[in-house]
């Protein structure tokens, strides 16, 4: 499928007429509800408004919209799935507010060329984000059809890293069934070698609670900003435990109305490791035998995170993670790892604050 995606763009949009692929989505509670949540709690941003979902894939985003009082949904899908979305449409009666068009959103057209949505829903989201996403169609849509003042379901979205523990891929190897299968263990590691893995990972196994590699509010963003991303920092070891991998996830938040006068909660899409699972899970870049090693609380661990549109498809990402020497690295200030050099800076900070 991968070398076929590549050479074929429409291979892309085949793959989603898996209905596996949808039952997996469906599925996923923590999806489900902050979607649900965002849209049909959210009736005084949706009553009365126009509304374009992009990449409908079984229309249920689109008829959340419908429940929520909207006026007019275009649903977009490029699949053959846009004919089932349209039955799933018809058996909830929004057959009349849900228009669906079986195209790509860059060859979509509103039935009147100078009307303008109020608001644009998707589920775009891919692994670490971005990888296998569609966020350029996204910005397509949010360029040529929203309002000025429209919404974007989500509207703004996160990127985070932290250094972690990845004993599925290490320390299980060290006895199966009594038996030592520690070459095994090695030999899989490097043949995956060239790839992160999408795994689940415990929030016991983090070593950090979690470094920010990039926050998009999605009614800025262009596709030109998404091209690279790139993070350099010096993080300070927060859990004793063994450094063997580095454990990608990110966060979408959706906007929020009046609610009734009350002070709006946040609703985010989280898939960090201490929220409840979904489909994403964790995207892991597993390292070297040679670069692991036992981590005490307060250990500096320095890196440097690429990550840029593969130069075959910029549906993918590539990604590149460098470990640093933290002794010649710059730190924040002021540190809180146990290095001496930042131990002295923070004790210097401190008195300066006491003496002023």
């Amino acid at each position: 499928m991968e070398s076929e995606q590549i050479t074929n763009p429409g291979a892309y949009f085949d793959s989603y007429e898996d209905l596996k692929v949808h039952e997996l989505m469906l599925t996923d509670g923590p999806r489900q509800n902050a979607y649900h949540n965002a849209i049909v709690g959210n009736r005084d941003l949706f009553a009365g408004k126009t509304v374009l979902d992009v990449g409908a894939g079984t229309g249920i985003l689109s008829i959340f919209c419908a429940q929520a009082g909207a006026r007019k949904v275009y649903a977009v899908e490029a699949s053959n799935l846009a004919r089932l979305a349209r039955e799933v449409i018809k058996e909830n009666n929004f057959q009349d507010v849900i228009d669906v068009s079986e195209c790509r959103v860059e060859d979509f057209r509103l039935p009147n060329e100078e009307e303008r949505v109020d608001i644009i829903v998707s589920e775009w989201m891919g692994f670490f984000l971005l990888h296998e996403g569609m966020l350029d169609s996204v910005l397509v849509a949010r360029d040529r059809f929203l309002k000025p003042n429209g919404l974007m379901f989500p509207d703004t979205a996160t990127i985070y890293l932290a250094p972690c523990s990845v004993p599925s891929r290490f320390d299980r190897w060290n006895s199966v069934s009594g038996v030592s299968m520690q070459c095994f263990g090695r030999a899989l590691r490097h043949q995956g070698s060239d790839k992160p893995e999408v795994l689940t990972v415990a929030p016991e196994h983090l070593l950090h609670e979690g470094h920010v590699v990039t926050w998009l509010d999605l009614k800025e963003v262009t596709t030109e900003e998404l091209d690279a991303f790139e993070a350099k920092e010096v993080l300070v070891g927060q859990r004793t435990g063994k450094l063997q991998g580095f454990c990608i996830w990110f966060d979408c938040t959706f906007p929020v109305g009046e609610q009734g006068g009350r002070i709006p909660n946040d609703i985010v899409l989280s898939t960090n490791p201490v929220a409840p699972e979904t489909h994403w899970k964790q995207t892991v870049i597993p390292l070297p035998e040679g670069a692991c090693e036992d981590l005490e609380q307060r250990d500096p661990i320095a890196f440097e995170l690429k990550m840029t549109r593969n130069k075959d498809t910029n549906r993918r990402y590539d990604l590149q993670l460098t470990l640093l020497d933290a002794e010649k690295e710059e730190h924040s200030l002021p540190c809180e790892c146990q290095m001496t050099k930042c131990i002295l800076m923070k004790a210097h900070l401190e008195k300066m604050q006491v003496d002023g």
